[in-house]
């Protein structure tokens, strides 16, 4: 009679740990591909609300309307779709890539009706706005603030991401 081949529980579970592995490893990966995705989402959105609000500050020579009178003036979305769309953008996006609420400001010097600056923020994946104080350029976490002024990024993450 002839016996029967098949594996042993041992090679069963050496299998088993190397897909287990292999599987992290790709888990690991993927999560990190949807971060960076919302992340270059969020990046495209506010570049083009900052390239709608150039357009129309060409038109207007002014970041703001006639209203705002006050420095540093924060703008709601609802302030912002009116100044822009649907000129200047379509469709305003209203959150980031993460779902939280983006901030848009002008800035202005007493006295003066008329803004001569502008930012949009997003506070990146943790939700959290970092405050003010920024160093300037890229960092390397996804929690960091993204921040657009005078048609470029002052703050944005780069590089390897480091994860939570």
């Amino acid at each position: 009679m002839r016996r029967e081949r098949g594996f042993t529980i041992l090679e069963v579970l050496i299998v088993v740990a190397i897909i287990g592995i292999i599987a992290a490893i790709a888990m690991a990966n993927y999560l990190n591909a949807v971060q960076r995705a919302r992340q270059k989402r969020t990046m495209a959105d506010i570049r083009s609300i900052g390239l709608a609000w150039e357009a129309r500050a060409v038109d207007t020579k002014a970041y703001n309307a006639a209203g705002f009178t006050m420095p540093a003036v924060a703008l709601t979305y609802g302030d912002l779709n009116t100044l822009l769309a649907p000129t200047y953008m379509r469709n305003i996006p209203s959150t980031d890539g993460w779902g939280n609420a983006m901030q848009f400001a002008v800035d202005q010097a007493i006295g003066s009706r008329n803004a001569a600056e502008y930012a949009i923020r997003s506070a990146g994946r943790d939700g959290v706005f970092m405050g003010n104080t920024y160093t300037a350029g890229p960092t390397t976490s996804f929690d960091c603030d993204i921040v657009y002024s005078g048609g470029s990024f002052v703050v944005w993450p780069e590089g390897t991401q480091a994860g939570h």
